[in-house]
């Protein structure tokens, strides 16, 4: 694959992926709309990442047996019928279920990024997987710089408007840059799904990944959901706006994407996922102790931006390794845990900012680095990779 052509598609990952994290800044004003709680509005991001986890379940195993092209147009037609929805939300309840469409819609991403593995060459593989996670990572974080922006200045409906039409150019783009796919797998819908489990059994370095990556992505929701409460019960009551523009901060992490891709591919990605996770950690301390400044908080974004960045790269250049002809279903074991994993992990950071405030948020985040350390320790069975040194 050409170097322009990789980061083409990084460029349509960030603009996919970001319908999943536009309600992030806006919870506030979800909540002052339909006059529910803040809580009652956390909603609805735990509802978005549900459906992005669901629609990985059923849709990303297709990548290994239909023709991506075709899978890819269908699903960003959906999206932008689902972002519609939302735009039209008249009640809480509308915009959950819209909430839950768009994450279910939007898994386009994830299915790109194993075709883009399995186009480049095997030594160069974590490079293209760095640089198309970067761009999956900026649309994260400038998400939510731009809904804030836009929310403030145009109302948060026009925010999913124009997601919806951008969706809509997409599909021409696409059809023109992704070449035609051979998919391998030669069976029915039920054997490929019931293949999932033999993958789970079989490769040991996929469950770890999986699991490592759940717990890693939970902290990471567990903070960004609150953050918007977080920001608003200072005594400046920071809105939407400025809790968009933490994203533009966490950018950096954007930068350890393609590093950590290429010291995975030249050092032991496995090494690389243990640093990443003893950052996310530095991170939660951080934001412990001097969460309650701009400054404090700035600083636990980058770090945990860095870290969660680094660990999800080498998690996923580790899975690629494994076996060529089921990169689709490999790449679906792993995001469903890991996002099955965010939207844990928004749900308890909810709950517990709903009774402790930021301490309880804080204690979440520390609680799942310290899980996720440990789980790097657990023993399992021997692989080609080795161990820990």
């Amino acid at each position: 694959m050409s170097r322009s052509g990789t980061w083409l598609l990084a460029a349509v990952c960030a603009v996919v992926i970001a319908n999943n994290y536009y309600n992030q800044p806006l919870l506030v004003d979800f909540a002052g709309t339909f006059h529910v709680t803040e809580r009652e509005a956390g909603g609805a991001s735990i509802m978005t990442q549900g459906g992005y986890a669901l629609g990985m379940l059923v849709l990303l195993p297709l990548g290994d047996m239909i023709d991506r092209r075709l899978l890819i147009n269908a699903l960003l037609l959906g999206s932008a019928g689902a972002l519609v929805a939302t735009a039209l939300a008249p009640t809480m309840q509308w915009l959950l279920v819209a909430g839950f469409a768009v994450g279910f819609t939007s898994v386009v991403p994830q299915i790109i990024v194993p075709f883009a593995a399995h186009l480049a060459l095997p030594a160069e593989r974590g490079r293209v997987v760095g640089i198309v996670m970067g761009g999956l990572l900026a649309g994260i974080l400038l998400s939510r710089s731009i809904a804030g922006a836009i929310g403030t200045r145009l109302g948060w409906p026009a925010m999913y408007w124009i997601a919806g039409g951008m969706m809509v150019f997409l599909i021409p783009v696409l059809s023109l840059l992704l070449p035609k796919d051979n998919p391998a797998f030669d069976g029915s819908y039920s054997g490929l799904m019931k293949s999932l489990w033999g993958l789970v059994r079989d490769q040991p370095v996929l469950r770890e990944t999986s699991l490592t990556a759940a717990l890693q992505f939970a902290a990471f929701s567990a903070f960004w959901t609150t953050l918007a409460f977080h920001l608003n019960s200072m005594p400046e009551h920071y809105g939407s706006d400025v809790a968009g523009l933490f994203g533009l901060i966490g950018i950096a992490g954007v930068a350890a994407a393609p590093l950590a891709g290429k010291l995975a591919d030249h050092r032991s990605p496995r090494l690389t996922v243990l640093l990443s996770s003893l950052v996310v950690l530095a991170a939660f301390m951080v934001l412990a102790m001097a969460g309650y400044s701009l400054a404090g908080v700035a600083a636990g974004v980058v770090l945990l931006d860095l870290g969660m960045q680094s660990g999800h790269v080498s998690n996923m250049t580790r899975n690629y390794s494994l076996k060529a002809e089921a990169m689709s279903r490999l790449n679906t074991v792993y995001m469903v845990t890991r996002f099955v994993g965010g939207a844990l992990g928004s749900a308890a950071g909810n709950y517990a900012w709903s009774l402790y405030q930021w301490p309880g948020v804080c204690a979440v985040g520390l609680l799942l680095a310290l899980l996720t350390i440990a789980a790097l320790f657990m023993p399992r069975a021997p692989s080609p990779e080795g161990v820990l040194p």
